[in-house]
This record gives structure tokens, sequence and C-alpha cells, in this order.
């Protein structure tokens, strides 16, 4: 039978065809194969539990398309703080052998300020007002006040003025320990003096210290938040979701001196233990609880038998023997793990805790002893103010209480407690017994706090002191002449 060459052709592209698909069919089943041979159920591995939301975002039966409502009660109360001061410029001192003095020249300053009552009480910051020889207040209704300071706190930032006015819009004040990272809230102010105006953020962080107040040994609890802070915001109000002031805006950290989402306020609850301390005696009064105390890292809380992850401070010395700490029965080496059911986990927990507690009160302290929890009823005692230690020890030896500035400044260890030596007279006579700088730790065995303990632990005659010297320990003998 003759075959046609179309016939021919016709059969060898149906045959290369069908060799085409069985190649493809092949290769398609290799992948299938391997792939099967390598999944996790295949080699036992469990595959993850993942939890699942796929509602979309919108779907919120409320949605917020304004907070204007819940604002417009708290505006009125949120007021700009103007203050002026009469400043001299400074001449050289060839010039002013001939009599010449430098002009005189008013400095303005700008900030903001809450009215927390009626009758015209008003927090804002102490660097607001400091210094200040006028303080104005203008109203968000344009009325404008003369103000007076009634009681300023450089450790916490916080001041208090008053205007006389009456039937004033006042702040609803929230509990600030309440608040959350995330919560909405809102920065009232007047930035850079163009008016009062809102900015929206939410609350970035909570119990910040950044050292700020290093400088004065100050109290730092701060609300960070990126609702944008500018200058003539400090002393403004920062408010929640609900319209009350949960802070009073304070500063930011910025390497534009602007804006950059990096702002903090002073929780409201600071400052208003501050406020009524200042409203009622004009000072602050903080409580004290007669302590030294060490953080207690992993590597120590193993020492003392205790878990790694144990979180406290631990008492290394209770000073004065007869003070709070000590008549409820604590100890060298309790850890202290909570204060009124107030987590404490570093020194500066406990430091901010007691000093937010008003002398006099009774607290509960929970510690650790020998690895058993237990708990006592301590009352405070009055921290004694800081210019109050200082002052001539012994002749020609002046000393001060061992502050933040004087730790930094001397590089002495936080581990150091005691008066630090900062002036000795040329004449003296202890000049070969202590040099300057030196911290007075102990004094015929007591423990040193402050001048007022110094002086009570001198004897007449012999006396033997351990003093703390660029890194060293040592006993110094004198004798009182």
């Amino acid at each position: 039978m003759k075959i046609k060459p179309v016939a021919l052709l016709l059969a060898l592209i149906t045959s290369l065809l069908g060799l085409t698909a069985g190649l493809l069919a092949a290769e398609k089943a290799a992948p299938k194969a391997a792939a099967k041979a390598t999944t996790p159920a295949a080699v036992g591995v469990k595959m993850p539990a993942l939890k699942l939301d796929a509602t979309p975002i919108g779907d919120s039966k409320t949605v917020v398309t304004s907070y204007a409502d819940v604002l417009e009660a708290i505006r009125p109360a949120v007021v700009s703080v103007y203050s002026s001061k009469i400043v001299r410029q400074q001449v050289p001192d060839f010039l002013r052998q001939f009599g010449a003095q430098g002009r005189e020249q008013k400095q303005k300053g700008l900030g903001s300020g809450v009215i927390i009552s009626t009758d015209g009480f008003i927090i804002t910051n102490n660097h607001v007002v400091e210094e200040a020889d006028e303080l104005k207040v203008l109203l968000n209704d344009d009325r404008e006040f003369i103000a007076k300071v009634i009681g300023t706190d450089p450790k916490t930032d916080v001041a208090v003025i008053k205007i006389e006015a009456e039937n004033l819009p006042a702040a609803t004040i929230a509990d600030s320990a309440k608040l959350r990272v995330g919560d909405v809230v809102f920065a009232i102010g007047n930035p850079l003096g163009v008016g009062q105006t809102v900015t929206m953020g939410i609350v970035s962080a909570t119990g910040r210290r950044v050292g700020i107040l290093d400088e004065v040994a100050g109290y730092e609890d701060f609300i960070q938040t990126d609702a944008a802070i500018n200058q003539g915001n400090s002393g403004g109000a920062l408010i929640d979701a609900r319209g009350r002031l949960v802070g009073i805006n304070s500063a930011i950290i910025s390497t534009s001196q602007g804006n950059i989402g990096i702002g903090f306020a002073i929780p409201v609850n600071l400052a208003n233990s501050i406020m009524h301390s200042l409203i009622e005696t004009g000072t602050v009064a903080r409580g004290y609880l007669g302590v030294s105390t060490d953080v207690l890292a992993p590597e120590m809380a193993e020492g003392f038998g205790l878990k790694g992850d144990t979180k406290g401070v631990i008492i290394t010395d209770l000073n004065p023997i007869d003070g709070p700490a000590a008549k409820a029965g604590l100890k060298r080496e309790d850890v202290i793990t909570a204060i009124n059911d107030r987590t404490v986990a570093s020194r500066d927990d406990l430091r901010l805790v007691i000093a937010q507690t008003a002398p006099g009160t009774k607290i509960t302290v929970k510690y650790l002893r020998d690895g058993k929890p237990q708990s006592t009823d301590v009352t405070l005692g009055k921290l004694p103010e800081d210019n109050a230690a200082d002052g001539e020890f012994i002749t020609g030896v002046s000393v001060a209480p061992l502050t933040a500035d004087l730790r930094k400044e001397l590089r002495i260890d936080d581990r150091v407690d005691g008066i630090v030596i900062t002036e000795i007279a040329p004449g003296s006579p202890y000049r070969d017994n202590f040099p300057q700088g030196a911290v007075i730790e102990q004094l015929n065995r007591m423990p040193v706090t402050d001048l007022a303990s110094a002086k009570k632990s001198l004897r007449d005659g012999r006396n033997i002191a351990l003093v703390y010297f660029r890194g060293v320990y040592r006993y110094v003998m004198f004798s009182t002449r």
C-alpha cells in the first residue's frame, strides 16, 4: 500500500506530540514526588497553630470620626503662661573697674498650664516659672490675669501658680497609673506662641527615666508620647480619649529642638501629690524609709540562695539605725520586692514610690528573708532637705549630701553612701587627715547619712572614720581638739 506524503507527515507530527506530552507528564510527576518526600508531615514536624483574624479593620461597629466633643470641655482649662524677668548684661572685668554696669534687659518666656480648680489653682512646669519676676496667664477666652507662684519643685519639674478668679473651667483628673502603651492621648498647649493647639498621638511608653532631671537629683517617671510637643507646650495638658488629664507635658528629646515624636509628660498622679504638698505647705515633704540598697543582680541572687530571676533590691545598710525601716524590723540582706503591692525592681523604683508618699504614712513592705516571703508595716519618716546636711563637720571641714550631681562629678559608685567633703579650709587642723572629695561612710562604726548623724556619732578625743576616696576604702583616725 502506498503511503501518501501528506499522510506520512501527519503521522510524524502525531508521534512527536505524543512523545512531548509523555515527557512533560514525567517532569510534572517528578517534582511532586520530591515535594511529597520533604513536607513537614513527612519528616515528623508539626505545623504551627496560627492565631488568625481575617476581619477587615474597618468592620468596627463604632467608627470615631472626631474627638471634638471629648476635647471641648477640657480645652478652656488649658492656659498660656507668659513669664518675664529682668537680667543685667555682663561687662568685662576691666570695665567694671571704672564703674561700668551692664544694661538691664527684660527676658520673656512662654509656656502652658492647666487649671485644676475653679478658684484659680494652675499646675505648670517649674522651668516655665523659674526665676520669673512676673507671670501672666492668658485664658482661652482671651482674659488675662497676673499670677503668683504658690510653690515649685525642681526635682519633679512641677510648679503651682494661682490667679484671682472664680468659676473657672477646671480639668477632670484621671488615674495615670492605669495608662497603657497604645492608649490614645492628646497634647494641648501653646507651641511657639501660635495659640492653643491640640495634637494627637498614643502612649509610647510609661515609667521612663531619661536623665532630664539628673542635675537636681530629680524623680523621673515620665509618660512618653508621640503627640507633638514643642517649645511653649511645657506645662500643658496630656489628655486621654475621654477628655481627662493624665499628664503635664514637660520635655522632649530632639536633634532639631523641635518635635520628632519623643515627648515626655509628668504623670498626673505624681503632679497631683506634689501640688497638694505645695498648696498646703509651700514645700514638698517626701517620705523616708531609712535604707541603703543595691540592685539584686542574678549572680547576687544566686549567692543569697534565691532564683536568678528574682526581682527586687537588697538592703545593704539601715541608716539611721533607729530609722523607720529599722524600727519595723527590716535587716541587712532583706530583699524588698514590693511597696503596697507596687513591684520594686530597681533602686529608682523604691526611691520614687517612697518619695511620692507623705511622711507619717504607713506602708506595707514586702520582702524576702532567707528566701521566704514576708511583709511588715513601716511608718515613713521625713526625707531631710539637701541643705540640712550642708555645713561644717569639724573645724575647717565642710560636707554636703552625696547627691546624684556629686556622684557624677566625682565618679562615685552608686553603692557608696555617706557625706562628701566639699571643702577643707587652708588653716584646718585636719588637712592631713581628709582629702577633698572623699566620702565619709561611717564614723565610729556608725553609718553616716547627713551632717546631723555625723555630729551625733562624733566623740570628744579619738575618732575613726571609714572613708571612700578614688575607688578605695580606708580607715582614718583623727582627734577632736
